[in-house]
């Protein structure tokens, strides 16, 4: 838990620097992902770990920044579909590889055996969990 929550006060620093709170980087890396560069509230919710309640704001705060629009959904005239701008994914063109630069000093100076060892070590932590859950048993 420490591990996770060094590396996340670590990559929110950068984050903060590049002008965006660590849900609004989430939500656009997200997006920039996908191939039409656009998805539902319910997708963002479901790829993200930001709550549908959150959604909401950051949404409106990308959208004023002219980073993200709402648009009707074709399929249902009730729902709606974020999708990044131009601005928007030039934005991630920019700093997606300089976060990742970033994230990518931390990993330096780890040799081969010193990844296969925190795999082994994580894989074997995963599968404890799994093993933990109602219906494993």
């Amino acid at each position: 838990m420490r591990c996770y929550q060094a590396f996340e006060h670590y990559a929110r620093i950068n984050i903060r620097e590049l002008g965006l709170t660590a849900p609004q980087f989430d939500i656009l890396t997200t997006m920039g992902g996908m191939p039409a560069h656009q998805m539902t509230p319910k997708e963002l919710v479901e790829q993200t770990w930001i709550t549908k309640g959150t959604l909401t704001g950051v949404i409106d705060r990308l959208e004023a920044k002219g980073l993200v629009e709402r648009l009707p959904s074709a399929v249902d005239g009730r729902s709606q579909i974020i999708a990044l701008t131009g601005k928007g994914k030039k934005l991630i063109d920019k700093i997606l590889p300089a976060h990742l630069a970033y994230i990518g000093r931390i990993f330096t100076g780890f040799t081969p055996d010193d990844y296969r060892a925190i795999e082994t070590t994580l894989g074997n932590f995963r599968q404890r969990i799994h093993a933990q859950e109602p219906d494993a048993k």
